[in-house]
C-alpha cells in the first residue's frame, strides 16, 4: 500500500506565501509588512509559525527583520537577496569586474535580438539620463542608467541573464556611485550607452561588445 506524501511544515507553506506575495508585488522593496497579528489573522496561523516563516525568508535575504520596528522587504527573490548580500562583502572593484561578462554578452544577444521596441525605450531612457545629468540630478541620472543596463540584460533574451543582472540592485547603482563622482567624470559617455543603442540598432553584436567595453573600462579608471 502507499504511503500518503508528507505535508510540508505549516512554516514552509506560510513562507511560500509570504515569498509569493513579493513577487507578485504586493509589497514592493523598501516597504513595510503588515504587523504580526494582521498576517496571523491573514493566515489562520499562529505567533510562532508566522516567526518562523519570516525568519527562514530573512535567512534568504528576501526579508529585514529590524527589532522594535517591524519586517522589511529587502529583494524580490531568493537570487536576489542572496546575490545583494554577497555582493556586498567585495569591492566595487570586482563588482564592475562581474559586470565585464554580464554587460558584453548581454549586448550581443540584444544586438542579434534588434528589438525596435526596445531601442525606443532605450532611447527614452538616455534622454532621461542625460537631462538629470544636466540638471545635476544624480539619483535620477542613477537611476537612468540602471534602468538603461537591466533593459538591455533583459534584451538579451535570456531570463537568468536579466535576472540575475537584477540581483545586483543598488549595488550597481546606489548610494557609493554617486558618491563617487568627481569634477571631470562624464556621468552621459556616449560609449556603451548612445554608441550600443546604434549597434544594437545595426544588429553588430561584437560592435555592442566593444563599446561596453570602454564604457566599463572608463568606469574603472574612476575607481578609488
Amino acid at each position: 500500500m502507499s504511503k500518503t506524501p508528507l505535508r510540508p511544515p505549516l512554516s514552509e507553506e506560510v513562507g511560500a506565501k509570504l515569498q509569493a506575495a513579493v513577487a507578485q508585488g504586493r509589497w514592493k522593496v523598501g516597504e513595510r509588512i503588515p504587523a504580526e497579528p494582521a498576517l496571523m489573522a491573514e493566515m489562520g496561523v499562529s505567533r510562532g509559525t508566522l516567526r518562523e516563516a519570516i525568519k527562514a525568508l530573512a535567512s534568504t535575504g528576501i526579508f529585514e527583520v529590524r527589532r522594535g520596528d517591524g519586517t522589511y522587504v529587502r529583494a524580490t527573490s531568493e537570487i536576489s537577496g542572496t546575490a545583494q548580500r554577497v555582493f556586498r562583502d567585495h569591492s566595487d572593484q570586482d563588482v564592475l569586474q562581474v559586470r565585464f561578462a554580464l554587460d558584453t554578452q548581454s549586448a550581443r544577444l540584444a544586438a542579434k535580438a534588434g528589438d525596435a521596441k526596445v531601442i525606443e525605450k532605450l532611447r527614452t531612457l538616455l534622454s532621461q539620463r542625460s537631462e538629470a545629468w544636466e540638471s545635476r540630478d544624480f539619483p535620477a541620472w542613477a537611476q537612468a542608467d540602471w534602468k538603461f543596463h537591466l533593459e538591455v540584460a533583459r534584451a538579451s533574451g535570456v531570463p537568468l541573464m536579466s535576472e540575475i543582472y537584477e540581483s545586483f540592485g543598488d549595488v550597481f547603482h546606489g548610494t557609493k556611485m554617486v558618491q563617487r563622482l568627481s569634477d571631470g567624470f562624464d556621468g552621459c559617455l556616449h560609449e556603451g550607452h548612445e554608441s550600443l543603442v546604434d549597434a544594437i540598432q545595426a544588429g553588430d553584436s561584437e560592435a555592442a561588445a566593444r563599446t561596453v567595453i570602454k564604457n566599463l573600462d572608463y568606469c574603472m579608471s574612476w575607481m578609488p
